[in-house]
Parts: C-alpha cells; sequence; structure tokens
C-alpha cells in the first residue's frame, strides 16, 4: 500500500485507478491528530489531516518508485498551499511513506525536483501515518459522477497547470 495527498482526493483517486497495477484508491485522511475524522472536520482545517488517498498496487506490475514518480506529474509541487482551486491546510501535497518505501520516495522527489527546479519543489515526503477512510459518496466520486467531476476539473484549471508547472516532462 502507499498514501498520497495530492489536494483534492476524487482527482487523486480517479488518476491512481487508471494506472495499470493499481488494484483500488480509497479516498480519506492521513496525517492528522483526529481519531476517524469526517469530511466536514478536515475541511474545516481542526485536525491536521490532509486529504488523501490509499493506494493498493501489485508489485509484480508496478512498483512502489513507479507510483511515487506518476504522482508527481498528477500535482503541482510547487504550490504550498493546495491544489488548483482547492486551497488550504487540508489540500496540500505530500507523499506517506513507511521506513521501507522512504528511500525510493525521496529518491523519486529528487529526481522530479531537478526537472522543476529545487527551491521551487515543496511537496514532502512524510512520514508514514494513519489512513482513515472518507465517507462513502466520497469513493469513486470521478467514475459515479463524471458529469459533475468534469465540471470541476475545468473550472479548476487542472491540466493546464500542470502543463505550466511540468511542461514537456509532463508525461
Amino acid at each position: 500500500m502507499a498514501v498520497f495527498a495530492g489536494g483534492c482526493f476524487w482527482s487523486v483517486e480517479a488518476n491512481f485507478e487508471a494506472i495499470p497495477g493499481v488494484v483500488s484508491a480509497v479516498s480519506g485522511f492521513s496525517g492528522g491528530r483526529v481519531a476517524n475524522p469526517t469530511y466536514d472536520q478536515v475541511v474545516r482545517g481542526n485536525t491536521g489531516h490532509l486529504e488523501a488517498v490509499q493506494v493498493t498496487f501489485d508489485p509484480a506490475r508496478i512498483t512502489y518508485r513507479q507510483l511515487v514518480d506518476r504522482f508527481w506529474r498528477t500535482i503541482d509541487p510547487t504550490d504550498p498551499d493546495g491544489q488548483f482551486c482547492d486551497q488550504g491546510a487540508p489540500y496540500a501535497t505530500a507523499v506517506f511513506a513507511t521506513a521501507a518505501q522512504k528511500p525510493a520516495a525521496q529518491a523519486s522527489r529528487r529526481a522530479a525536483a531537478q526537472l522543476i527546479g529545487n527551491a521551487r519543489f515543496v511537496t514532502p515526503v512524510r512520514d508514514a501515518a494513519r489512513f482513515w477512510p472518507a465517507e462513502a459518496y466520497h469513493q469513486d466520486f470521478a467514475r459515479l459522477n463524471p458529469t459533475r467531476y468534469g465540471g470541476y476539473t475545468r473550472f479548476c484549471g487542472r491540466a493546464a497547470r500542470l502543463r505550466a508547472v511540468w511542461g514537456s516532462a509532463n508525461r
């Protein structure tokens, strides 16, 4: 398993579910100090959690390092205050890594930061923390609500911002 915080968990979940070798992606929260937080608690900013996604993957088909490498290209790692139109502490970005995962996550971070500038790259690799699944209505949101999700992604300007940050490196 791997845990990534990349702004709105709907987008992070949808991005990972499209990757061959990913078994499941679950929207939720990680990194905070409140047990079993609700979405309302987290977005008010009282819990310290980030919106995150827990990814279960088949290591025979995709490695942890490959997942982290792909994650960077789906976020703006230069924004310390959130992602796209979702701003505020709960929408900050991070890779939550276990002790065993940390060397691969840090190597991936260094490689990605070299592409856009080390000083600009603010997304950290953090110690793994307890993951709490979000409420059922947040799960598989992009797949179950394609019209609403499509409008959200267009409104947020996600694709344009990713092109601006990553340019031709966004593959």
